[in-house]
Parts: structure tokens; C-alpha cells; sequence
């Protein structure tokens, strides 16, 4: 069975590790779309809150980056599991690890679980949240 790793982190904190030994993966940048985390009302929330997830999904900016990212991963993951590899990882960074970030890891670990399903493991870490989830 292919396990999925899917990280959220903050650039500040570095580059998660790929601790299955195979290197590799996929990094996304997230810090161009804009960033609630520049306003008050979202300074103490997450990328899993409903305001910040509203504010994101108004400004459209993530939808449209994660469609890309969807399209590569959907590929990806169905040659891994063609080929019964055993490991890949995604991670998303952004300036704090906090919002742009969490909202994406979660929302890909979300689309693979529901494109994939029993074919796949999903372990989701949201790092700088402390959120360490099996899906």
C-alpha cells in the first residue's frame, strides 16, 4: 500500500525531512497566494478555521494554485500506486506554517482520500499546529 506523507510547515522552521529514506517528494511554496495571516481578525487561527478557509477560498488565489497541485498529485499518486511504491511525501510551506499551508496540506490529504481511497494511507502533519493525523 502507497502511504502519502503530507506535511504543512513554516519556511522559518525549514524543510520537513523525508523520514521514509527514499528522498524526494514534492515541496509547494505556498507564500504567493495572499495571506490572511496579515490581518488581526486571523492572526489566532488556522488554515482549518472557517473564517480563514472563507477568506482563502474568496480570493480564489489557493483554489486555483491547488488545481494545479491536484492534477500533478492525482498523476503521481496513481504511477506510485501502479508500480506498488511504497512512500511519497507533499509538503506545503508558507511564512508561519499557520494558515496558507495548513489550508492546502489538509485540503490535498482531503482530494487523494477521496479520489483514492482504500488504495492509499494518508499521514497528514500540520508540524508547526502540533497536528499529527492518520486519514
Amino acid at each position: 500500500m502507497l502511504t502519502i506523507t503530507i506535511y504543512s510547515f513554516s519556511y522559518k522552521c525549514g524543510i520537513p525531512a523525508d523520514e521514509s529514506g527514499n528522498g524526494g517528494g514534492y515541496v509547494f511554496d505556498c507564500r504567493a497566494p495572499h495571506n490572511p495571516g496579515r490581518y488581526e481578525e486571523y492572526k489566532q487561527l488556522t488554515g482549518l478555521d472557517a473564517p480563514v478557509i472563507k477568506f482563502l477560498e474568496d480570493d480564489g488565489e489557493i483554489v486555483n494554485f491547488l488545481a494545479h497541485v491536484y492534477a500533478l498529485a492525482d498523476f503521481h499518486v496513481q504511477r506510485y500506486v501502479d508500480r506498488d511504491f511504497t512512500h511519497l511525501q507533499f509538503s506545503f510551506g508558507c511564512t508561519g506554517g499557520q494558515h496558507r499551508s495548513v489550508y492546502s496540506a489538509q485540503h490535498l490529504a482531503e482530494h487523494l482520500h477521496e479520489r483514492f481511497g482504500e488504495q492509499i494511507s494518508i499521514h497528514l502533519i500540520h508540524r508547526e499546529q502540533g497536528i499529527d493525523t492518520i486519514i
